[in-house]
């Protein structure tokens, strides 16, 4: 079901405020991003795409810039986040240099590989066609309507840049939310359907989009070890309609109880149904008024008899 479609709602305050306090731990608990992060990373090998200028949209405290510099070298990288803590992370995190060519290599000599700031990936202070490829790695679960930063991310890309990202579909954390009390309000934060991702694509202008869907199972020793992964790493539930608290000590015990009931070998599951995908920006068939767009293929000059 389309987030669209339902009473759900984010408080953006609440995560800001929850990303920024958790800058400084974020690395330790972010390990499924970084899983993610290197099967992204495989899916760039069967595409031929050659970025000059790349945005890494929500990005943490920047932990996939190295591997962006590593793989693009030639490229500048640009980080992103709504939380300044984690910006000012990524601007620290080391990335090298990069070496324009020809004249301006004479004039300039290596000019830094990256630069971050501090936005909200629905109003980017980027120029219209300034980026060739947007990287994000795990944002789009902290919206609760995809479409209007898919829009955005559309804009500040050039003719024929791509968007490469990934999500999380809602059978994520499934023990979590089958364990927890039946209750008013949303217990475990809602994650929106892959078709649904796809038709937010599409609306947004984008072309050829191509996405799958893999569940990965992590495991932990202790369940407040999950909790306080996902507190880090995730924001936590940050709905809108989310209950205060559970239906006291005996409704908490009894959560505790059925997800133990999970643990095999001596570990507890958390599954997520990992979405990746990309997509790429065509050249538009209308002008913005609406306007149809008739390109015309020179002739080639007749060659005499």
């Amino acid at each position: 079901m389309a987030a669209a479609d339902t009473d759900f709602h984010l408080d953006r305050a609440l995560l800001r405020r929850r990303f920024a306090a958790a800058a400084g731990r974020y690395d330790e608990a972010d390990v499924l991003a970084r899983e993610i992060a290197r099967r992204m990373d495989e899916r760039l090998d069967y595409i031929r795409h050659s970025p000059r200028r790349i945005l890494d949209l929500g990005c943490g405290t920047g932990a996939d810039l190295p591997r962006l510099a590593e793989r693009y070298p030639e490229a500048h990288l640009v980080a992103a986040d709504f939380a300044a803590p984690m910006a000012s992370h990524a601007l620290r995190r080391p990335a090298g240099t990069v070496r324009p060519g020809g004249l301006l290599r004479r004039l300039l000599g290596s000019m830094p590989r990256q630069s971050a700031l501090v936005a909200e990936a629905g109003a980017l202070p980027f120029a219209r066609a300034s980026v060739d490829l947007v990287w994000s790695n795990l944002l789009l679960p902290a919206l609760d309507d995809p479409l209007p930063v898919l829009q955005e991310a559309h804009r500040v890309l050039e003719v024929g840049g791509m968007l490469m990202f990934s999500t999380l579909g809602p059978d994520s954390l499934k023990e979590l939310r089958a364990c927890l009390p039946t209750a008013a309000g949303e217990r475990v934060h809602r994650f929106i359907d892959m078709h649904d991702i796809g038709d937010a694509l599409v609306k947004a202008g984008f072309s050829d989009p191509v996405m799958d869907m893999e569940m990965l199972t992590m495991t932990y020793t202790r369940l407040d070890d999950l909790f306080t992964d996902l507190r880090t790493a995730a924001g936590g539930n940050a709905s809108t309609a989310r209950p205060r608290g559970l239906t006291g000590r005996q409704g908490w015990d009894e959560a505790r109880a059925a997800y133990e009931s999970l643990r095999r070998d001596g570990r507890l599951p958390a599954t997520f149904e990992v979405i990746q995908g990309h997509a790429w920006k065509a050249a538009p068939k209308t002008t913005e008024d609406g306007r149809s767009i008739v390109r015309f293929q020179p002739r080639p000059p007749r060659t005499g008899s």
